[in-house]
């Protein structure tokens, strides 16, 4: 009896072995890194590594539990092949930010183009320095400079340039800040999501400063506040 119940642990023992694994998107068939893999039968718990790799103990018909924040929830038999490969689904459709476009120019070129069309605007009002440096003569007075102190024209073109600088930052808020791209990561439709967009406006210096992933978090995270209470910033109707 003995020998039979040894010979039984054994047997089960042997099957136990260390699965290797990688985990995908099943969208975009990337590799993707911070999922939890649980064997349902010992619970051990591992998550995978940066290069979307893990290793866990199993044997034949243990059920692997995969799950990851973002994504459904999935179960792999094991077999007796020793890798495994998991495509994970998305719970949502996440569109890269180069797709998502409302306009037909970026910011960019509409802003080259805008100085183009006014390009007066930009002659000699580009010389601001009132003082100039010229080689071989020394320090002296910049007549450009002068001109655009003193003359209505000079004064018109450098409020051009301040509509035209204003413009251009504001396109390149719109450019990222677009209601599609809004509407993906909040699930808002209008009127909900026009609200949230004009309450929750980033700055020029967050568009340019925060990456993609703290972006999509930073909307996240205003969405949270905004649903939290949605009059919060609501002008009051005047009397």
């Amino acid at each position: 009896m003995i020998i039979i119940l040894a010979a039984m642990a054994n047997t089960s023992y042997a099957q136990e072995r260390v699965i290797d694994g990688i985990v995908f998107d099943k969208t975009t068939t990337e590799r993707i890194a911070k999922v939890n893999i649980q064997n349902s039968r010992t619970k051990q718990s591992v998550y995978n590594t940066l290069k979307a790799e893990f290793k866990i103990t199993a044997q034949p018909g243990d059920l692997l539990i995969i799950n990851k924040t973002g994504y459904f929830t999935d179960t792999v038999k094991v077999a007796a092949n020793p890798t495994i490969l998991v495509y994970l689904k998305p719970t949502s459709i996440q569109l890269k930010q180069v797709t998502i476009r409302d306009s037909a120019l970026n910011p960019q070129k509409r802003y080259l183009a805008t100085k183009q069309e006014y390009s007066k605007a930009y002659g000699s009002n580009a010389y601001r320095d009132v003082l100039s440096v010229s080689p071989g003569s020394g320090a002296g007075i910049s007549i450009d400079a002068l001109w655009n102190m003193f003359s209505r024209e000079g004064r018109n073109a450098a409020r051009l340039q301040e509509v035209i600088e204003r413009d251009y930052r504001e396109n390149q808020i719109d450019y990222r800040f677009n209601k599609t791209f809004v509407s993906s990561i909040t699930g808002l439709h209008d009127p909900q999501l026009s609200d949230f967009m004009q309450k929750y406006r980033p700055g020029y210096y967050t568009i340019n400063s925060l990456s993609q992933y703290d972006f999509v978090n930073s909307i996240r995270a205003n969405l949270k506040r905004y649903l939290r209470n949605p009059t919060a910033f609501t002008l009051q109707t005047l009397q």
